[in-house]
């Protein structure tokens, strides 16, 4: 069951009051039933892209454990408010899950009022804590193999990143991407932008436009709804978009020429697969191209030369070997 931030934070705040705020505060004892989990999307599960992956994850895991668990999320909650929907939920769930890396700060801080609640967050490199399990998505593993695809797909010889916020993960990513590029076409242009914002459409079309007026003729991002941005300034200009989170290709959407797979939806499940197995722990977890395919991969949509593929695939096995090593965070 999805809900609306602002209703769930009212009710929320109406729920816990002022003591919720209160260091040490630990939820209520429950009545044995199902299993009660709370998942946190920051964006919007209509973007197209990471939020989408994530609730992707939920609805799958609903699905699975009808009857056993009762799975609930909220979207689109703003940085300031991800502390007050992060009390409300764990005083109502036995599994909160931060569906986000920018949840990071926010989960660690509220997980230590709520000792008896165990808490996941997903994205990001961190420290477990006595109840928080963190896994990393190694989004720069996946950028490396993108910026490799980029390179040999362009036409113009020049290549570009949008990224969101300039956080460590992001910024990593982008780093990754343009030293894949280098690794397969070491003359090839690199132009990387930040806009600071995930979801702002005109700050990402103005990025790849900027870029596509130095000759970039492909583009890749880290970014939710900016995409949106990004598509309008690849169709007015005849440029190409390889796509993350989703899979592109089988939407058959011209303006792409290939997905990466980040399996944000695959790392919610492994969260509630565990706490339901009863295996779950508080651990820093490492997923990417070890994980497997729903994992981290790449897909070309049309094109590809058994060449490119062969090369994508050692591409993957030097990574996975550490004959090639990427940035970790």
């Amino acid at each position: 069951m999805a809900i609306d931030r602002r209703a769930f934070l009212m009710r929320g705040t109406a729920s816990i009051g002022l003591l919720s705020l209160q260091a040490g505060y630990s939820a209520p004892a429950r009545a044995a039933g199902p299993v009660r989990i709370g998942v946190m999307i920051p964006g919007s599960k209509t973007d197209h892209g990471w939020m989408e992956s994530a609730y992707g994850g939920i609805t799958a895991a609903q699905e699975r454990y009808k009857g056993r668990a009762v799975i609930t999320s909220i979207e689109n909650v703003k940085f300031g408010d991800m502390e007050q929907a992060l009390v409300a939920l764990a005083t109502k769930n036995d599994l909160v899950i931060g569906g986000a890396g920018q949840t990071q700060a926010s989960v660690l801080k509220v997980a230590k009022r709520f000792p008896k609640v165990k808490f996941s967050i997903v994205g990001p490199t961190g420290t477990p804590t006595a109840n928080v399990a963190q896994y990393d998505v190694l989004q720069a593993q996946i950028g490396f193999v993108a910026g490799a695809v980029a390179a040999m797909l362009s036409k113009n010889g020049a290549v570009s990143y949008v990224g969101g916020m300039e956080i460590t993960a992001i910024v990593n990513t982008g780093t990754e991407f343009g030293n894949g590029a280098k690794y397969v076409k070491p003359d090839i242009k690199y132009i990387a932008a930040y806009t600071g914002d995930f979801d702002d459409v005109a700050k990402a079309k103005e990025a790849t436009l900027a870029a596509i007026a130095q000759g970039a003729d492909i583009h890749y991002n880290i970014v939710n709804l900016g995409i949106r941005g990004m598509e309008q300034a690849a169709r007015e200009k005849g440029t190409k978009l390889i796509g993350s989170y989703t899979n592109y290709c089988a939407e058959a959407n011209p303006l792409y020429v290939a997905y990466t797979v980040s399996g944000i939806g695959f790392m919610v499940e492994y969260a509630i697969d565990q706490m339901m197995a009863g295996t779950w722990k508080p651990e820093y977890k490492q997923f990417g191209l070890a994980m497997g395919p729903r994992s981290a991969g790449i897909q070309v949509c049309n094109g590809a030369t058994p060449e490119m593929l062969a090369k994508v695939e050692q591409i993957e096995k030097d990574l996975l070997s550490g004959k090639i090593k990427v940035l970790i965070g």
